[in-house]
Formats: structure tokens, C-alpha cells, sequence
């Protein structure tokens, strides 16, 4: 294989940072810098940034934008998915009411409850629920971790339920749960309003056709536009959220590059060729696949996003008396080395981490397969090592942080 280099961009900015020239194949994560802004959406921002706009008014711009591209009657773009959560469901319990906006997040005499399924109360790096609690909203769990049925739900909703969380991601519990129109059903016979967080997901229009209020999408995931977040839905409950910029949401804004950022790249989402964008990701794949076809206690399968998303990854299963190490050694070596390549390592303490190729810039594919190649060869020829844990690789990453900035 021929060598390429990181990032494919010899005036790559990292270098003179001091940054390492990491190779993503982790995905569209935010400790990675989410993903790679298109060109559509810098040549657009560009100009703006050395201008004077009216915000209120961009975002008007971008209300109908939105309502455009995701099927809703209204929209307005927020700093990220996570503050648009927070306040979407500040939206639902103040409405248009500016004394209460300023009130919160004392919520006293407001209906202030958020229900939401345990198996939803993920950590997408932080806790969803204080997502939720930071609007001044109590979370209410509904079933179990693996289980919720509608008639819990039911039981959960009270006179005080201000709104229902749904959360579509492959950090939630992906079985046992309500599904998403019986769980909209539900909430609407009761008349609560339905906030799904389908931050990563390629889908804009789904969750409003399916009968959601309000539809919390990422801007700089799969759309690769500047960090920010789209708030979908119900113009009233949008104005609502909207107007939390007045209140809670100043500590949250979103600036006018952001804003201009998020139009763009819903404009460039709809002419990308996506077919032929995936067409050259499972290609990868079948690169990275073929490359481990061999290689003792190493089991590579290509696998479906579980939540749908038109996105196959690698897993990379790898069983540690035959391949001489296990996998979150082999994905701690992987990011050491050079170049550090970076896997998908959410559920690594089974014994498996992913590879995805969404994140690639040309060439990079190739890195990935030489690095793949030279750490199992590597850990294959070196004496057995004392066993690690996950649970002693997570102490190391906590204590690293620990120590942030040294």
C-alpha cells in the first residue's frame, strides 16, 4: 500500500499547533472537532464574519430555512444539540411568558416535569438528564433500562408534565422501549409535547412526519457545518425556545457564523451525492476487512448503524488469547502510534470496537489499514503482558483529565 498522509493537506494546521495529525475513524464525535466543515458551508460563512447582522433577523432567515429542509413549520439554530434540548424544554414550560423566561430555572408554579424512558438516559459524553435539569425541568424515568411499556408512560404523565424526551441514538438501550409512534400516541392523547433528540441522525424530516413537536438536530455531525444546533418543530414551542436567548439561553448563544453555518449545510445536504458517498465508504470497509482476514483472534463483520442511519461500520472483534492483546489495548496502541488513528470505542468492555468511515479524508483509508496491520503484528510478537481492564484503561483516561491543562 502506498502511503498517504494525514489529512491530505501538506499546510495541515495541526503541526504548527502542536496537534497530533489524528486519523478519525470514531465518527462524528465532538471530541474529535465533530467532523470536517464542507466547502459550501466556509465559502458561505466566510464573507459573514467580518460583518454586522441583526440576529433576530438571520435567525428568521434560518427559521424558514429549516421549515424548509426538515419539514416543520419553524426552526431557530442554538450553539449545539445539547443546549437546543435544554432549551426546547425551557420552551415548553415558559412558552412566550418573558417573566417566566427570566424566572428560570425556578420553576415554581410551572409545569416542570420531563418524562423520559430510563433506557434513554444516555451519556453522550455528558448526562442527558442534566440536559434536562439545567432548564430547571425534573426528570421523570419511565420503565426500566431494558423495558418500558406504554402504559407506563401513561402513568407517568401528570398534571405537572411539561414535556416527553425521546432519544434516538446508539448510546440508548436498543431494545425494550417504546417505539417512537407509540410513544408520540401516547403523549398526545395527554396533550404533552414530544422532543426527540435525533442529533446524529441523517433523517430531518422523519421525526416531524412521525408527529413530533420538536425535532433536535446537530449541525456539525453528518451535515458538516459549524458546531451548532437545529431546533425543529411547532412554531409556538420554536418561538419559545427562541426566546430563551433572553434568559437562560444567553449563556448558550450561538453566533452569527454559527447560524449562517447551519443554513449552509442544510442547502449542501440536499445536492450531496449520497449514494455515491456511501458507495465509497463500504469500500473501505471492505479494505479494512480484507486486511484483517487473516490475522489470528481477529474476527472483522460489517455491521448496520443501529439506529438506521444509512451508515455501515467495522467491527472489529478481537479475542485476546489468540490475538496476544485485547481490544482496548489494541485501540489504545492504535491511537498512540503514528499516525494516532482513533476507533469507536463505545462498547469496547465487550471485547469489540467499530470502525467508521465517515470521517475519512482521501487516502486515509490506507493509514487505517497499515496501522490495523502493524499493532496486531505487533502485539502478536511481543511476551504475554499482565492483563488490563477497561475498567483500568477509564481510571487512566479520568486521571488525565484530572490534570487538564498539564
Amino acid at each position: 500500500m502506498s502511503e498517504a498522509k494525514p489529512g491530505g493537506n501538506e499546510a495541515d494546521p495541526r503541526s504548527h499547533l502542536g496537534l497530533r495529525p489524528v486519523v478519525n475513524v470514531s465518527g462524528t464525535m465532538t471530541s474529535l472537532g465533530a467532523s470536517t466543515v464542507g466547502a459550501q458551508v466556509i465559502e458561505a460563512v466566510t464573507p459573514i464574519l467580518s460583518q454586522f447582522v441583526e440576529i433576530d433577523d438571520l435567525q428568521r432567515k434560518a427559521s424558514a430555512a429549516i421549515a424548509r429542509h426538515c419539514g416543520a413549520e419553524a426552526g431557530c439554530v442554538t450553539a449545539c444539540a445539547s443546549s437546543g434540548i435544554t432549551l426546547a424544554i425551557a420552551g415548553t414550560m415558559t412558552g412566550a411568558d418573558f417573566a417566566r423566561i427570566e424566572r428560570l430555572p425556578d420553576t415554581t408554579g410551572m409545569k416542570n416535569e420531563v418524562v423520559i424512558q430510563l433506557g434513554h438516559l444516555v451519556n453522550y459524553g455528558a448526562p442527558i438528564d442534566q440536559a434536562i435539569r439545567l432548564s430547571g425541568a425534573k426528570v421523570v424515568p419511565v420503565g426500566t433500562a431494558t423495558r418500558a411499556e406504554a402504559y407506563q408512560l401513561a402513568g407517568a404523565i401528570t398534571a405537572n408534565t411539561a414535556a416527553a424526551l425521546y432519544v434516538v441514538s446508539h448510546h440508548a438501550v436498543n431494545y425494550g422501549q417504546i417505539p417512537l409512534g407509540d410513544f408520540i400516541r401516547e403523549c398526545k392523547a395527554k396533550n404533552v409535547p414530544v422532543i426527540v433528540d435525533g442529533a446524529a441522525e441523517y433523517d430531518l424530516k422523519g421525526f416531524m412526519a412521525a408527529g413530533a413537536d420538536i425535532a433536535v438536530h446537530s449541525a456539525h455531525k453528518f451535515l458538516g457545518g459549524l458546531t451548532a444546533g437545529i431546533v425543529a418543530g411547532r412554531r409556538d414551542l420554536v418561538r419559545a425556545a427562541y426566546l430563551q436567548n433572553y434568559g437562560i439561553g444567553r449563556g448558550m448563544k450561538v453566533g452569527k457564523e454559527g447560524i449562517v453555518g447551519a443554513m449552509a449545510a442544510l442547502a449542501a445536504w440536499d445536492k450531496r451525492d449520497h449514494k455515491a458517498a456511501h458507495a465509497e465508504q463500504d469500500g473501505h470497509l471492505r479494505l479494512w476487512q480484507e486486511s484483517l482476514a487473516n490475522m489470528p483472534g481477529i474476527a472483522a463483520t460489517i455491521e448496520p448503524d443501529p439506529t438506521g442511519n444509512p451508515v455501515n461500520r467495522l467491527k472489529v472483534q478481537v479475542d485476546p488469547a489468540k490475538a496476544g492483546v485485547a481490544a482496548w489495548d489494541l485501540a489504545d496502541a492504535l491511537s498512540a502510534g503514528d499516525p494516532p488513528v482513533i476507533v469507536r470505542d463505545d462498547e469496547i468492555d465487550l471485547g469489540y470496537f467499530q470502525l467508521d468511515p465517515t470521517c475519512l479524508h482521501p487516502g486515509e483509508e490506507k493509514i487505517v489499514a497499515q496501522r490495523l496491520l502493524a499493532e496486531c503484528q505487533r502485539a502478536r510478537a511481543k511476551p504475554a503482558a499482565k492483563p488490563s481492564s477497561p475498567a483500568d484503561r477509564q481510571k487512566r483516561r479520568l486521571a488525565r483529565l484530572s490534570r487538564w491543562p498539564d
